[in-house]
């Protein structure tokens, strides 16, 4: 079994969501709710969000060729990453401080990781790699970590990596992945 699909997914999403708004609602949510309905109900929001993604991309991989689905990949993917890299927004959430259960923690996240750059990032990893069920299990793996991260340390774990440093890596991973996946589509060879 090829596990690049589900390795790259892993990679990309851990390094993307390290800071995103998502996480930092996470972070956000911990010291005000129970934990492990915090952990469970973004848990669950992922799940939602992105495997319904996973699917769309898997069914993009079936109706277009696989030529424009690279070229569409490694486009999108070199956008995010200088988008990621130039945009000088500062991601802050407030929380409201009120008692939170699994519902409104699903609720939150799901509404944020709507439109996303990691939902998208899923769409077309699963095009690319035509392997939506390897793509969504990486990408759920990533998820888990970093939600356990944020749940575990709360607002702790920003001192730990600074938010530009993370910015700058997510970056280059996603124009790194747009030019691989541009090349393959042009060459017609897959390089992993």
């Amino acid at each position: 079994m090829d596990l690049v699909p589900l390795l790259s997914s892993f990679g990309i999403v851990a390094l993307a969501e390290l800071g995103d708004k998502t996480q930092l609602a996470v972070i956000g949510l911990s010291p005000e709710g129970k934990s492990n309905s915090v952990f469970i109900g973004a848990l669950l929001a992922f799940a939602l969000v992105d495997g319904v993604s996973a699917l769309i991309g898997g069914s993009l991989s079936v109706l277009i060729p696989t030529f424009w689905i690279g070229l569409g990949a490694g486009t999108a993917f070199i956008l995010f990453g200088v988008y990621t890299l130039l945009s000088k927004k500062a991601q802050k959430i407030s929380v409201e401080k009120r008692p939170l259960s699994l519902v409104s923690s699903f609720s939150l996240i799901a509404l944020m990781e709507l439109g996303d750059k990691t939902q998208l990032a899923v769409i077309a990893l699963a095009a690319e790699y035509e392997a939506p069920v390897l793509v969504f299990l990486g990408v759920m793996l990533a998820f888990t970590v970093l939600t356990g991260l944020g749940v575990t340390l709360g607002v702790a774990i920003s001192r730990f990596v600074p938010l530009r440093y993370v910015k700058i890596g997510a970056s280059f991973l996603f124009i790194l992945f747009g030019a691989v996946f541009l090349w393959s589509a042009i060459s017609g060879t897959k390089l992993f």
